[in-house]
């Protein structure tokens, strides 16, 4: 392997956009894209700044790339990771990982037995207001977590016009709302707070019943109440149905001496509550964890973002790859949480029931 990373990416949309930055920022070479079409694929060689355009994913897998970014609609990750692993190559997946928990077990089983560094990008855990909330709770300074609770709303799925692939069950799978942003929450929350929800009562709906001309069978929202392995309890709510809510991701940990709230599109700052005493933690002024401060990569009052958490977590990978995984560093293990979650999920809002979560 070469000192630099050499990365190939499938799939040229959004996503693609983003992971071919963060593996610039991160040190790395983008050798080659294949995107729907040689077409496409030749348009965004030039403007990501690939190496070269290639035909097919196989012959991205045949040429000379360390790593694979899988960022193409979701039905299709599942046969892309088993062509990566089996020809060795270390894998970044989009989330999520399957679009059913067997096949994200089975993918998470295949890339610990090939030995190669596999994650999925869940990318907020990235922000350094997150990791210091997350050594809050692990040095105990927040005390006993009692509550989790929280939302995560976007609109661009509110007017009955709008439509998106991910509509599709076929391309997006049987899960939408919650598959595509309420694994997000889910992961930073027990991320944060050390606990394992174990058991999920859940209403889902979809709003608009028809988009495109075809009929909708996946979620525009859910509503989920859980409980956790260490008595806490929690309830959260998802949508991509709510005006004026672009990616508010809000989680609230409620301990027995403090609660930190976390909001992703202020996320500069952490908000620490007392019964005396409300503070506000401010990233990049000095006073945060080495875990925390770990992730400052420019002075307080020029923000860090979304983009940066993707470039962290890429750097991140990376340099697994060379090494030794970072601490916190999200993998297929995660990807294959998200998709166990997600099937409880949908299984307690078809039974209108509590249902547990499998380990």
């Amino acid at each position: 392997m070469t000192d630099r990373i050499r990365a190939g990416i499938a799939g040229v949309g959004f996503m693609g956009t983003v992971h071919a930055r963060a593996i610039r920022r991160s040190g790395g070479i983008v050798v080659g894209v294949v995107g729907a079409t040689g077409e496409s694929s030749r348009r965004a060689a030039e403007r990501l700044g690939a190496e070269r355009p290639v035909d097919s994913y196989q012959e991205l897998l045949g040429s000379d790339i360390d790593v694979v970014h899988i960022c193409t609609p979701n039905a299709t990750h599942a046969p892309l990771v088993r062509a990566a692993l089996a020809a060795g190559k270390h894998v970044v997946c989009e989330k999520p990982l399957a679009v059913g928990r067997a096949e994200a077990e089975e993918l998470a089983g295949l890339a610990a037995a090939a030995g190669v560094t596999a994650t999925v990008p869940f990318v907020y855990r990235f922000y350094p207001a997150v990791r210091e909330a997350r050594d809050r709770v692990a040095t105990g300074a927040s005390g006993a977590v009692r509550l989790l609770h929280g939302s995560y709303l976007q609109d661009w799925l509110a007017a009955e016009t709008d439509d998106n692939w991910r509509v599709d069950a076929a391309a997006g799978g049987p899960s939408r709302a919650f598959a595509d942003i309420g694994v997000h929450w889910c992961d930073l929350a027990e991320f944060v707070s050390g606990h394992r929800i174990v058991a999920v009562a859940a209403q889902t709906m979809t709003a608009v019943p028809h988009r495109g001309g075809r009929p909708v069978t996946t979620e525009d929202a859910a509503v989920v109440l859980f409980r956790t392995d260490r008595g806490a309890v929690g309830n959260v709510t998802i949508s991509q149905i709510t005006p004026g809510r672009k990616n508010r991701l809000w989680v609230s940990v409620d301990g027995s001496a403090e609660s930190l709230s976390f909001d992703q599109e202020n996320p500069e700052s952490l908000w620490i509550g007392g019964r005396e005493v409300n503070r506000q933690w401010l990233r990049g002024a000095g006073a945060g964890s080495a875990a925390a401060e770990g992730y400052v990569t420019v002075p307080a009052g020029h923000p860090q973002g979304y983009q940066d958490c993707f470039d962290a977590f890429v750097a991140d990978t990376y340099a697994a790859i060379g090494g030794q995984p970072p601490d916190g560093l999200p993998t297929f293990a995660d990807g294959r949480r998200a998709a166990v979650i997600t099937e409880a999920v949908l299984a307690s809002a078809r039974a209108r029931a509590w249902v547990e979560v499998a380990a």
